[in-house]
């Protein structure tokens, strides 16, 4: 397992005042939070309300349970380009917390069929009620993402599994417009569809 030590997280500074904390932990502003989706929810909708403001990340009254099972599945789009370091996950009571957490970049709409295969990085867990514990990601890895799925497979042992703040640490950059350009080169006529045409008889006269 990877992260920022042996047990697969790595400890937040505890000089590092509340609100440059919540400057650092603030991501969750460029996530497209209308199209966030969550898999195995037991509330429709809910799995949204996990990434909100680091001063809130206590606040129980807005949480995610899984339904069915103790799996749950984040599909997030970003508004533009991110650059992602850390994750903070304040989980449930007791054994509705999770205790692995494996993530998947750039694979929109992702379902658990998806998920079976290899992870971009997995950690192991531990309880988290307060939001003490960051789990360092490798940086090159995750350098240029548009979009991240967070699978969150097992907890430890209760039926279904809580979640109540997930916080993202990283860099943001806006994605760059190119549709006038790309209007323009749309517009032309462009001699390599004849050529492919062209080719494509004199092989059917070949063969």
């Amino acid at each position: 397992m990877s992260g920022g030590d042996s047990c697969g997280h790595s400890h937040a500074h505890h000089d590092i005042s509340d609100s440059d904390k919540g400057a650092q932990f603030s991501l969750y502003l460029k996530i497209d939070k209308e199209r966030v989706t969550c898999l195995n929810e037991s509330v429709a909708g809910s799995g949204k309300n996990v990434f909100k403001p680091w001063e809130e990340r206590l606040n129980t009254d807005l949480l995610v349970e899984s339904d069915l099972d103790e799996e749950l599945l984040f599909n997030i789009p970003f508004a533009g380009i991110v650059k992602l370091k850390g994750i903070i996950v304040v989980g449930g009571e007791d054994d509705y917390h999770p205790n692995k957490m494996r993530l998947f970049k750039n694979r929109p709409q992702m379902t658990f069929d998806d998920v079976r295969g290899q992870a971009d990085e997995e950690f192991d867990m531990q309880p988290d009620h307060s939001g003490i514990l960051e789990y360092s990601t490798k940086v090159a890895r995750f350098g240029s993402i548009e979009s991240l799925s967070i699978h969150f497979p097992s907890n430890f042992g209760a039926d279904t599994t809580k979640i109540y703040y997930i916080g993202l640490r990283g860099d943001f950059t806006e994605m760059k417009r190119h549709g006038v350009t790309i209007t323009t080169y749309e517009a032309r006529a462009n001699p390599a569809d004849h050529k492919t045409d062209s080719f494509d008889s004199v092989n059917h006269q070949i063969f």
